[in-house]
């Protein structure tokens, strides 16, 4: 397959964005988690950590997309690329299940969530969900009948990994875990409508006065399908990594909010700085009108 200079711009957008979001996501949950420790708020920030890792990964498959002719690169290394794009793509599912699972459990047990889910119980399910990511991603490595037997370059996942791979990993993972996914929310659904039914009820007789809060929820070698894989298919997989900080992250209040105090942050320090710099190049009388207006960027109830 010869290299494809609009499918690596893409591609570059693509792992930039990704690694943009992500980034600033994981930034936001950080520092929820400093002031506010929930076991939730850690699954949002692994998801948003192994997406931004996917986007680095797929960073490294730009160069060989962008040259011109294609440059060649050695078999160890584009299979060792293959495998970290691998795992970083499955420890992103893995999370989102794992998410699932969480959300699934704080509904069905509300009681008995925070005895069950607690910070040994989360760091564990969290440490094991990597060590399964990366059996997973390296798995094509130690298994030859996974490995393709001859390699042409540019480096690709079909140029180093045998579609059995993915068809193994399809039916032994993907499709479980797509159901198991469904399943989970479409029983939340269902909870949440009971819920919904009896919140009615109770208001149609009365017996509610504000205090009742109902729970969140929420095979052919030389066939041209390859190259719609890689091509279309498998941005459209990588591009949920980009949807997921919206998805698992941007529906929290308290994310929305810890992002819209880190922006207002970085408005005041640039006022700030541009004001001062003003004042620096404009002599005196400048430099009592920059610190004004400062003070009233600081201190905005002290207008009028």
């Amino acid at each position: 397959m010869e290299s494809s200079f609009p499918f690596g711009v893409i591609l570059a957008v693509l792992a930039s964005l990704i690694i943009a979001a992500n980034a600033l996501v994981a930034v936001a949950e950080l520092l929820l988690i400093h002031r506010n420790d929930g076991v939730s708020l850690c699954f949002t920030l692994n998801l948003a950590v192994a997406d931004t890792l996917l986007g680095v990964a797929i960073s490294g498959l730009v160069t060989d997309q962008l040259s011109n002719p294609a440059r060649p690169t050695q078999k160890t290394l584009c299979s060792l690329r293959m495998a970290f794009v691998t795992s970083s793509a499955a420890a992103s599912v893995l999370t989102v299940m794992l998410i699932a699972s969480d959300r699934y459990l704080a509904i069905k047990q509300p009681l008995r969530y925070f005895q069950i889910m607690n910070g040994f119980v989360a760091g564990a399910c969290i440490a094991g969900l990597w060590l399964v990511s990366y059996v997973i991603g390296f798995l094509p490595l130690g298994v030859p009948i996974f490995q393709q037997t001859t390699y042409q370059g540019p480096c690709s996942f079909f140029a180093v990994f045998h579609p059995r791979f993915v068809l193994t990993l399809s039916c032994a993972g993907f499709f479980p875990a797509l159901l198991l996914f469904v399943f989970f929310y479409c029983d939340m659904l269902k909870i949440a409508s009971m819920h919904s039914q009896q919140i009615r009820k109770m208001e149609h007789a009365g017996a509610i006065a504000g205090a009742y809060r109902p729970p969140r929820t929420v095979a052919c070698q030389e066939c041209h399908l390859y190259l719609v894989l890689e091509r279309y298919l498998w941005l459209l997989g990588v591009g949920n990594s980009l949807l997921n900080p919206l998805i698992y992250a941007y529906w929290q209040k308290e994310v929305r909010q810890q992002l819209y105090q880190m922006a207002l942050g970085m408005k005041k320090g640039l006022a700030s700085f541009f004001l001062l710099f003003l004042a620096r190049d404009g002599g005196p009388d400048v430099s009592r009108e920059s610190s004004c207006h400062i003070a009233t960027i600081s201190h905005p109830q002290l207008d009028g």
